[in-house]
This record gives C-alpha cells, structure tokens and sequence, in this order.
C-alpha cells in the first residue's frame, strides 16, 4: 500500500462508533428486530434472515475451554487482505470496560470473535411491551482483531502526545502554534496554554538552520513546506531552549503539511529530536582525530605542549595550561617521583580565548628572576590545590570547572594540563557561540584522559629525542675542539652549526693540529648519518687523523690509513660485517699541512670536497685536488696537490651542509661561498659570520655545518737559520759553533749548552747512518726548534743502554734536554727535528 492510499484508509473512528459498527437492535426477549448493513457485512445474514431471530442463534458466549477459531477459517472477502499468520486470538488482559467478547458465527459457517456492548433505548421496558416485540436495547458489534488495532493506533497517539522524546507542533497557516505534545512542553518550559498561539520564531529568538542549502530561519522553512506541499526532513537546527537558556542545543527538525479530508491546508507539522548529544559525541571524535593529527609534528617537547594547548581552545576549554617537569624539558629526563614537592614544573604552554577562564586556576607562583629558566617560568601549587592533588594522587582532579589531568606515561607523570572553563565564555564582552559548556560531564572527563594520554605518549617521544639529541650533542662537543691554541703559520676562525631538531646531530667535524716545524695541519670531515652512532664515528676518526698527524705523514699517506682503519674495523669473528659498515659508509676527508716557512700547501681529500683558496687579491678558487674515494671503501688510491700560497692567502675548509640544501644544488652553494669569501671583513671572525648568515639564513639545516677559515702567514726571515753541510766527521764540531752563534744572536745563550748536546748526537747520527749532504735548520719561532736532514730511511729509536754498553745513550740524553723529538719522512729521505722551551725570561 502507498502512502497516499495508508493516508486515505486511516480511520480514526472507533470500530464500535455507531456510524461504522455492525448494529443490532434487540427485543425484550433478545429477539432481533433492527439489522444494520454492517452487520449484514460481518455476518452475512441479511436483514431478511435476521430479523425475528434470536440473539444466540448469531452469538454464543465466548466457550471458557477448547480451541479458539482461527481467523484463517473465515474466507476472504472482495476487498480484504488474505488471513494469514497465528489464529486470531483475544488480545492480553480483560476485554475493555463494558464490552463483552463473543463467539459469532457467520452465515457461511465460519466461526469468528467479536467484541460487543448492549446500550439501553430511552423509555423502552423490560420485557420490551406485551409482545416483546417492541425496541429495547441496540447491540453494536466489531471484529476484535479490528478494535484492537483501532487501540493500538489510540494507544500510539497518545504515546506520541505525552512519551515520545520527539517535539511535536502543530502551527497553523500564520506559523502560529496550535498544539504540541509534552516532549516539546519540556522543552519551552511551560504548559501548553500558556505559549499557545505564539509563533516560531518567537519561541526560539536567535535560532537558526545550520544545514547548508536550506533558508537559515523557521519563518522561511516553514513557509515553503505550506507552499510548496513538499516535506523537509532532518534539517538542524541550532538555539537555545527557553528550559535551557545557558546551553546552546542542536535539534534534527522535520516538516509536513497537514490537510484536512477535503484537501484544504491548514498549517504545518514539526517534529523535533533533540541531538546536542549525539554532536558532542560527534565533536569529541573529531577533537580527538585533531588531536592525533596536530599534536606530536615535531619531536621536541615545548612544541608538542603548546600544540595540546592549541588543539584544545576554545573548541574543548576556554583556557589550557601545560606544565612538564624540568628535567624533561631541559634534558629529556623522567622526573624524579616522591610527591608533589618532587616535580619541579615550568608552564611551557598556555593558551587562551577568555583572560577570566585564565585568572579561573590557582594562582602562579613564578621563579626568581634570573632563573635560568626564563623562557619557560617555573611554577609551584599551594598545598589542597587541583594540581597539587593530582600530582599527589598521580590521577585526574575535576575541580568545579578546572579539570586538572596528569600526563602519564609508565610508572612516572611527566607534567600536568589544567582545563579550565569559565563560568560564561565571552570574547570581547560577548557569548562564544560554539564555546564549551561551563563544566565538565563525565564523557568530556574521559575525554580529557584520553586526550592527556596521546599528548602523554607523544611528550614521551620528543622526551626521548630530546635526551638522545642532548647525549649526541654532549659527545660531540667534547670531541670538537674546544680551544684553538695560537699557531704561527695561519690566523684560525671557525663555526659549527649542529643541523636541526628533526634531523639530529650529525657527524661533521673539523680540527687544527699544530705539527713539526711550525707547520699545521687543517682537516675537516663528515660522516653521513646522525645521532649517537654518527658523533662517537666522528670522534673515532678525529682521534685517528689526530694521532696519525703527529707520525709527520703526508696527507695522501694519511687518508690511505685512515682507510684502512675505516675499511677494517676489526670486529670479533661472526659479528655481521654490516655493523659496522653501516657507521662508516660515506665518511669523507680533506686534509691540508701548510708550512710558513716555504709557505707550501699539501692538501688531500676522500671524497669531500675541495677547499676554497682566496688570494690577497681577492680572487677565489676551488683548487683541482682529485677527489679520492669516501673513506672505506678500500683498494683506490689517494693522490695529494702541492701549491704555493702567497703570504695572506685564505684556505676555507668546509662540509656539505654549508653549501648544499634543498632549495639550491652545490655548485650554487660554492658560488655564494666564493662571493662571501672574496670580499674584504675586518676579521676571520667576521668572515665566519657572514659565510654562515648568506648560506644559512635561519640557523639550521637538515645537516651540520662545518666552516674552517685560516689566513697564511710566513715566518720572518730572521726567525729562521738554515745551513747546508757535507757529511763528514769535522762538520760535527762546524754545526755546533753554527748553532750556538746564531743562539747568541737571538739572545738565547742559556739554550746553548743543551742545544750543542743536540746538534752534537743529531749530525753524529746523520753523518754515520745517514747520507749527505746534511741539512742543519734552527727557527725561533714559540719554541727552539732544531732540524737536522739526511737523505738516509732509518730513524733512530730511544732505548734504554746496559752498563757494559759502548753506546746508545746519545739520543736518550737528548730527549732528556728537549719537549718533543720526532722523525719526519720526505721523497729526498728524513729529518729529525726537537723541540726546546725557551728560558722564563723569554716570554716576559
């Protein structure tokens, strides 16, 4: 059945009303005397065969035992629906008040339940007259099944008018209201008399439609079902009740036209569900897919704190405060636990849309000034606070309208965050108008944990990467150098920029190792990778370029060890070669020695890239050194280039990161260095400066940074004294009378002595393992420095004579006299060099 014809077959009539009911009029004797044509229609007897008949032989008293008829016994009739389903049987409980159920049987046969009622005629006598002929009462009889739907209908109406949780209204064509059931009664507040006739918008003054492509007003919605005939359904609405008048509702609203039987419109229907529950539900869902969306972008624990106070305002509070320990912030430590006077907090989140849902918590007591934690204020709670019981009990507090929520994570609370509504959100002296409600329910209680404990887990992370980061950084430092001593043969300056919060500490690092002969060597490197693993790599090679400069090895020879160290780590038997590799691949080197004497330049490189060289004029040049294989990788060679720098030259030794990022390719970084580099500043200091600001505007990059400058100098010519002699025995005693003059030049007698003693054993040693000619080199430079070549391979050893032993002591005596010995290895064979201080008077 369509609706249409459901609409037009409702008949709310009941089936024992006398215009529609089967009617019998009866005798005195209960004889029949009146047979209506509805009767005719229930029993089939005409009136013809009715009338004059007794009651009974139509009715029978409903039988107290045996089986009931079932209504599939009766045959359809033209125009009824086909029996189906269970026998027809008395509905639950007694028959309604003055009705009797009996058993009629039909003219066919079929037995049938009817429910009946017998009302008296007005003046008619017992006995209806002297024949009994005479009208006495009228019989009205229906089908049961028929009634008890007719009950069923009654009772769903009456349902709808005072149980349903459903508003239902009735306004007329004026948008007047009629009628409502007591759902909506609830909801003005009133009983129905006192707002009957008042319109709509009256009703619910600064309401509106929310659902987009629908008018915003009731006048407007209303209107265009009465026009238009067509039902709108599930349009929302948003007001605030008359009942309710500090709490904003949302309803789901339908419209109808009513009609009356003749077609004519009479006003309109509203049904009203209210669904403010249902869209909290909706909105803490969504808050809570926010929250994991928004919070813990990045790893560091300030920003995720200020992030759970964004997230949260003003859709959830009017004011969040976030407070973590200070050892988590600073370091990335668990706090310590013991109670509330254990937690040392700093507020390093706050957010806020009303300042009087702020000044609502308990008051701040901020730290001293100069506390070294001024960009994030400590704070402590008075004793019986929120807070202070939270941290106590280590669970949440609901505090009037402070809801106080610990950031658990284990067995430890990392900090607290404090929700806080105000008594009356407003903005700017006005209501929020999608703000919170002015406390907190239990779901939002949950709510609040819930969302605590993804910001939890999420600090926890950054918790973590803030420790290792600390850790790495900690290593790094102190494997960096940390104080450059002054060196005779460049002017140093340098930067490190470790690379951002993200990506991690890395694994460059640089270095300036005085070495004999007032040489230095500059070395920078990278090790791809970061955290922990890249920095204690980096401090492994470090170490290694250190010790091996200090052997005097050419920088070729150098990098071939330092390879070698790389490529074979030596792990235990069995342990997967991978883990090791994995640290090492990618690590690169460039490795310079500039001596001021000759002012040469020997530099090589594994895999980095070439240093920068600007000339006194000015112009810059990236030096054709090739490029060797990154360290470990094993089996190539490394080939150095040896130039002459101009007095005032400045090398620039640097990593990738200063010159490579993702908005621009290498060769565009080392154009930008170059320009930077060829203009004059007023210091290598300076110069740094302006390197790291061109090519690194804000500081940070997704890989360290590492920038070495040093401007050549070259030793005066008084400073240093250089004879050529033959290898012979008298040139013993030549070299000693060569030295100790010059001494007396200086002004250094007081080193003559020891510096005999030296020269002595040094040009015996030359002169009888070595070969000639004999090169004989003192410089006054921080130290006396004493330099004796041969062209001989074999370096003399320090060890300790037995008393019968004829020799062996010389070289011991030396050592005793001097700070340092050593043997450097040139292509044209070796020189033993020494080292002496110089008396105290000297460096006053």
């Amino acid at each position: 059945m369509s609706a249409t014809r459901a609409a037009d077959a409702a008949d709310f009539r009941g089936p024992l009303d006398i215009s529609r009911a089967a009617t019998v009029v009866l005798d005195g004797r209960d004889t029949v005397v009146g047979w209506s044509p509805a009767a005719t229609a229930l029993l089939g007897y005409s009136p013809r065969e009715a009338v004059g008949r007794p009651l009974s032989a139509f009715l029978a008293p409903l039988p107290a035992d045996g089986p009931l008829p079932a209504a599939s016994d009766r045959p359809a009739t033209p125009g009824a629906p086909a029996a189906s389903g269970p026998p027809a049987r008395p509905g639950p409980g007694p028959p309604p008040t003055g009705h009797e159920i009996r058993l009629a049987r039909h003219r066919d046969g079929h037995e049938l339940l009817v429910v009946t009622t017998l009302c008296p005629l007005a003046g008619a006598r017992d006995g209806g007259g002297a024949g009994g002929g005479a009208p006495g009462r009228v019989l009205v009889a229906a089908e049961l099944g028929e009634l008890r739907q007719w009950e069923s209908r009654l009772a769903l109406l009456q349902g709808l008018a005072t149980q349903s949780p459903v508003g239902l209204a009735i306004y007329d064509t004026d948008l007047r209201l009629t009628w409502s059931n007591t759902a909506y009664e609830r909801e003005i507040g009133k009983p129905l008399a006192e707002y009957l006739g008042m319109r709509a918008d009256e009703l619910y003054s600064g309401g509106r439609f929310v659902t987009p492509g629908y008018p915003s007003t009731l006048d407007a919605v209303m209107h265009h079902v009465i026009d238009t005939g067509e039902p709108i359904l599930d349009l929302h609405f948003q007001g605030t009740p008359p009942s309710d008048p500090g709490t904003e509702h949302l309803w789901s609203c339908s419209y109808y036209r009513l009609e009356d039987s003749h077609g004519h419109v009479f006003g309109v229907c509203e049904d009203a569900f209210d669904i403010s529950d249902r869209q909290r539900a909706q909105q803490r869902l969504a808050l809570l897919v926010e929250v994991g969306r928004r919070i813990g972008t990045v790893l560091d624990v300030v920003t995720t704190a200020e992030e759970i106070a964004e997230v949260t305002v003003p859709e959830f509070a009017a004011a969040v405060r976030v407070d973590i320990a200070r050892v988590t912030v600073m370091s990335g430590e668990l706090p310590a636990t013991g109670g509330p006077a254990a937690m040392d907090l700093l507020r390093v989140g706050e957010h806020s849309v009303d300042p009087a849902a702020a000044d609502a918590a308990e008051p701040l007591y901020p730290g001293a000034p100069g506390s070294p934690a001024d960009r994030y204020p400590p704070v402590a709670y008075p004793p019986g606070s929120p807070q202070d019981r939270s941290l106590a009990s280590g669970g949440l507090v609901l505090d009037d309208n402070v809801l106080v929520v610990p950031l658990r994570v284990g067995g430890s609370v990392l900090g607290l965050v404090t929700f806080v509504r105000s008594p009356r959100p407003r903005v700017s002296g006005r209501p929020l108008a999608h703000g919170p409600a002015t406390t907190f329910d239990n779901g939002e209680v949950a709510l609040a944990d819930e969302l605590a404990a993804r910001a939890a887990v999420c600090i926890d992370n950054a918790r973590r990467f803030t420790r290792e980061r600390s850790a790495s950084l900690a290593l790094q430092r102190q494997l960096l150098p940390h104080h450059v001593p002054p060196q005779s043969a460049v002017d140093i300056a340098y930067r490190y920029l470790p690379s951002d919060d993200v990506t991690g500490v890395g694994g460059d690092w640089f270095d300036v190792i005085p070495l004999s002969g007032t040489r230095v060597g500059l070395v920078v490197g990278d090790v791809v990778g970061h955290g922990l693993q890249a920095a204690a790599t980096m401090g492994r090679l470090r170490t290694s370029v250190r010790a091996f400069a200090q052997l005097d090895m050419a920088p070729d020879e150098l990098l071939t060890r330092l390879d070698d160290l790389v490529g074979q780590p030596g792990v235990p038997q069995g342990t997967p070669s991978d883990a090791y590799d994995e640290l090492t691949t990618g690590a690169t080197c460039l490795y310079t020695v500039y001596d001021p004497v000759s002012r040469r330049c020997v530099m090589a490189r594994a895999g980095h890239l070439p240093p920068a060289v600007v000339h006194p004029d000015g112009r810059v040049i990236f030096p054709d050194l090739p490029a060797g294989p990154p360290l470990g990788l094993g089996g190539l060679p490394f080939e150095s280039l040896e130039i002459e720098l101009p007095v005032g030259s400045l090398l620039a030794l640097f990593t990738d990161g200063l010159v490579e990022a993702r908005d621009h390719d290498i060769d565009q970084g080392l154009d930008a260095l170059g320009r930077v580099l060829g203009t004059p500043a007023a210091s290598l200091d300076e110069l740094c400066d302006r390197a790291v600001s061109a090519l690194v505007p804000d500081a940070t990059t997704a890989d360290d940074t590492a920038l070495l400058l040093a401007r050549t100098r070259q030793l005066d010519e008084g400073q240093v004294a250089e004879w050529e002699l033959p290898a012979e025995a008298v040139t013993v005693g030549r070299a000693r009378e060569l030295a100790t003059g010059r001494l007396t030049a200086w002004g250094l007698e007081e080193l003559s002595f020891a510096t005999e003693l030296v020269v002595s054993e040094l040009v015996t040693n030359a002169v009888r393992y070595g070969g000639g000619p004999l090169r004989l080199r003192l410089i006054r430079d921080r130290t006396l420095l004493c330099e004796v070549a041969d062209t001989g391979h074999t370096s003399p050893h320090l060890r300790h004579s037995a008393e019968d032993d004829e020799g062996g002591r010389g070289l011991f005596i030396v050592a005793q006299l001097v700070q340092r010995w050593g043997t450097r290895y040139t292509p044209a064979g070796k020189t033993i060099w020494t080292e002496q201080a110089f008396p105290p008077a000297e460096f006053d």
